[in-house]
């Protein structure tokens, strides 16, 4: 099993974060790590970066044909990354 890194389960971090306004960035890596988990090692990189900007979460992918079914399957992605970190972090999402 791979290891998490330490600043997800750190309140400090989270508090931190509050503060000085990059709870979005913050977000952004546990999506990334979530992907990390979620792809094999051959798909995830081809993941270039995960940004979450203005509750808008923008996946920008390297291979076309990773981000056409990122596209096919935009609804379905979505929907799991509301499950899993919760409905009010993420209005829509973006595949680049």
């Amino acid at each position: 099993m791979k290891k998490k890194r330490e600043f997800q389960s750190s309140e400090l971090v989270k508090s931190f974060a509050r503060i000085y306004g990059f709870e979005e960035k913050l977000m952004a890596f546990e999506v990334k790590d979530f992907l990390n988990e979620y792809l094999n090692d051959a798909l995830f990189s081809e993941i270039e970066s995960v940004n979450l900007n203005k509750k808008i979460l923008e996946i920008k992918i390297k291979s076309p044909l990773l981000k056409n079914d990122f596209r096919m399957r935009k609804t379905f992605f979505l929907t799991k990354f509301k499950e899993k970190f919760g409905e009010e972090n993420f209005n829509d999402l973006v595949i680049l």
